[in-house]
């Protein structure tokens, strides 16, 4: 597809301060497709994040596995400036955004962000003197997900993906969304709550997500009301449910007969079964099969699939 991403670190990087820009720029290539992350503290060393190892970048223009010595320290005029640049210089409109903690980026790109929050009736209302931002890095594998695809394509019900922080459960699900739509013709209506799976900048998509129809930015419950009420999907795809409103809109799409691909924070079954914000979903009949995600050190990977219905049985 003309227009799709090619050097997903460069990309991310590209808001960063001009400093720091400079010093990471001639390892565009050698992180291109390694980097998970890249991490700025205040007053602390710029980080880049592999799956096996963090390198820190030094003055004389190396990287080391040690944060010390002469690497480069981020200063607060950096953490100001590429701030200002996640939010497109205008941090009013990315308020919502910034309460949630993370802002998406161009690409499908998450800056995750720490820092004061200003809070009133337990609730957070903004995020002041910003002390951290985790530049995580969407990955697009065309091809990673043939094997699962292959698997659940075969079963009944819908699919819930399940895994850790950066186990892949994002870019597993993107390739479902464009095996589905592509290999098995399905309507599929694709949530993007966050910008995160097809990416689309200015009505155009990034990432490669076949023929879906991607409701981008749209809160996940009210986009799977409209997708129903204007899509006819037969495949409903979305990233990271777990909300009350999910839950409602979920067992709306069952009743409809439309079938529901998810991921969900958990590392193992019994994270996914504590989750008291998941226990209405999964006893809805939306989702007969789990799967798990192997984990940071090996994203993408799966680990097992289960039987959600043999599981609640037990």
């Amino acid at each position: 597809m003309n227009g799709l991403i090619k050097n997903r670190f460069a990309q991310a990087a590209g808001c960063l301060s001009p400093p720091l820009l400079s010093a990471v720029k001639p390892y565009f290539s050698k992180f291109e497709y390694s980097a998970q992350e890249i991490r700025l503290r205040v007053n602390r060393p710029l980080a880049a994040v592999t799956s096996q190892q963090t390198f820190f970048f030094t003055e004389s223009g190396g990287l080391t596995d040690l944060p010390c010595g002469d690497v480069i320290t981020v200063s607060r005029d950096d953490i100001d400036a590429v701030f200002r640049r996640i939010c497109d210089y205008s941090v009013y409109a990315r308020q919502k955004e910034l309460v949630n903690g993370f802002i998406t980026l161009s690409g499908g790109h998450r800056a995750g962000i720490c820092g004061s929050a200003v809070v009133s009736d337990n609730k957070v209302l903004n995020v002041r003197d910003i002390t951290s931002i985790n530049l995580r890095i969407a990955r697009e594998h065309r091809g990673c997900a043939d094997r699962l695809f292959s698997e659940i394509r075969k079963r009944r019900g819908g699919v819930l993906i399940c895994g850790e922080p950066c186990s892949g459960k994002t870019t597993v699900l993107r390739d479902l969304a464009r095996l589905f739509s592509i290999s098995d013709g399905l309507a599929v209506s694709l949530i993007d709550e966050r910008g995160e799976l097809a990416a689309a900048s200015l009505g155009k998509v990034q990432n490669d997500v076949g023929l879906c129809d991607v409701f981008d930015g749209y809160p996940k419950a009210e986009a799977m009301m409209q997708a129903l009420r204007c899509m006819s999907p037969q495949l409903i795809i979305c990233d990271e449910i777990g909300g009350e409103d999910d839950a409602a809109a979920i067992e709306q799409c069952v009743g409809s007969g439309v079938r529901l691909i998810a991921t969900a924070h958990a590392g193992s079954q019994a994270e996914l079964f504590g989750r008291k914000n998941l226990k209405s979903i999964l006893s809805s009949g939306a989702f007969s099969t789990l799967v798990f995600l192997t984990g940071r050190s090996r994203a993408g990977t799966v680990s097992g699939v289960v039987d959600l219905d043999e599981r609640l049985a037990a």
